[in-house]
C-alpha cells in the first residue's frame, strides 16, 4: 500500500516537473522569436528611428524610404472593422443556439460551423473576389462615393468578420453553456423573459469569457494574410473612408517577400514589419489579460 502511495506521488512530481518544463518551452520558443525578429530587423533601426518607421507614411525601397503607417493603420482598420461586423452577429447567434434553437436546429447548425471554420481563407478569398468586391463596386459604392473598385477596407473587414464568425460562435457557445442553469430558472420565476434572462444573465454571467473569446478572435484576424491579401486592394496609402483601398502589414510581408530581397534593407524592412505585428499582439493580449482579470474580480465581488 505505502509503494503504490509513493509511485502516485513520485507520478505527481515528475508530471509536475513535465508541465513546467514545456511552460518554460513555451515562453523561451515565445522569447526567441522576439529576438530573431528584433536581430533580423537591427539592419533598418541603425539607418532609421523607431519614431519616424512607425509615423512615415512613404514607402520607397527604391530610395530608402520606409514608413509604415499606412500598413499598421490598414491592419488595425481592417481588423476592428471585422470585429465589429462579426461580434454581434455571433453573439446572437450562439444565444439563440443556446437557449432557443430546438435540438434538430443545433443538429443542422454545428456541423456548418465546423465547415465554415475549416474553409481554407484562399477560399474566402476568392469568394470575397467574385461576391463582395463587385456588389460594393456596382451597387454599394456608387451610393456614397463617386468611384470605388471594390478591393476596399470594407471589403476585408466584410470577408474577415465571416472567418472569425464560426470561431467566436463556438467559443461563445462553450461560454454560454457555462452558465448554471440554476440563475436562469430563477431569473424566469421573476418573470423575466427569454430575452431579459439571456440579456442580464446569461451575457452579464459571462462577460469574462465573451472578453477572452473577443481577443483570441481579435488576435486571429490581425495576422490574416491570405484572404485580405486578395481584397484590400494592396496601396499603399492610408484609408480615410470604408471604401478606400488598404494594405495590412500581414499582405505586405506575403506580398514582397523573396520578390525584392535583392534590394538593400529591404528583408530587414519586412522583417520589422513582422516585429511590428508580434509586439501589437503581444501587448493587445496583455492589457486585455489585465483588464479581464479586473473584469473577473469585479464579478466574483
Amino acid at each position: 500500500m505505502q509503494s503504490l502511495l509513493a509511485r502516485r506521488v513520485l507520478g505527481n512530481k515528475i508530471a509536475g516537473k513535465f508541465m513546467f518544463a514545456l511552460t518554460i518551452v513555451s515562453l523561451f520558443t515565445l522569447l526567441v522569436m522576439g529576438l530573431g525578429l528584433y536581430y533580423k530587423s537591427m539592419a533598418i533601426l541603425e539607418k532609421n528611428s523607431i519614431r519616424s518607421l512607425l509615423s512615415g507614411s512613404v514607402w520607397s525601397p527604391l530610395t530608402g524610404e520606409f514608413g509604415f503607417l499606412s500598413f499598421i493603420l490598414g491592419s488595425v482598420y481592417v481588423t476592428v472593422l471585422s470585429v465589429i461586423i462579426a461580434l454581434p452577429v455571433a453573439l446572437l447567434t450562439a444565444l439563440f443556439l443556446t437557449e432557443n434553437a430546438r435540438s434538430c436546429v443545433k443538429k443542422a447548425v454545428f456541423p456548418v460551423l465546423d465547415i465554415l471554420a475549416g474553409i481554407p481563407s484562399v477560399v474566402y478569398g476568392l469568394w470575397g473576389i467574385l461576391i463582395i468586391v463587385p456588389w460594393i463596386a456596382d451597387s454599394l459604392g456608387p451610393r456614397f462615393v463617386d468611384y470605388t473598385s471594390g478591393y476596399t477596407l470594407l471589403a476585408g473587414g466584410i470577408v474577415l468578420s465571416v472567418m472569425i464568425i464560426p470561431l467566436l460562435v463556438s467559443l461563445f457557445i462553450e461560454i454560454f453553456s457555462t452558465v448554471p442553469k440554476d440563475f436562469k430558472d430563477a431569473s424566469a420565476s421573476l418573470g423575466a423573459t427569454r430575452w431579459q434572462t439571456s440579456r442580464l444573465v446569461v451575457v452579464r454571467k459571462a462577460l469574462p469569457g465573451i472578453i477572452a473569446a473577443v481577443v483570441l478572435a481579435i488576435s486571429k484576424a490581425f495576422g490574416e494574410t491570405l484572404a485580405v491579401l486578395m481584397v484590400c486592394g494592396n496601396m499603399v496609402e492610408i484609408p480615410e473612408s470604408l471604401f478606400d483601398s488598404a494594405y495590412p502589414l500581414p499582405a505586405l510581408i506575403a506580398n514582397n517577400y523573396g520578390e525584392m530581397l535583392s534590394l538593400p534593407m529591404y528583408e530587414s524592412a519586412l522583417m520589422f514589419a513582422a516585429l511590428v505585428m508580434f509586439v501589437i499582439i503581444l501587448v493587445f493580449n496583455a492589457v486585455s489579460r489585465i483588464v479581464l482579470q479586473k473584469v473577473e474580480k469585479k464579478f466574483r465581488l
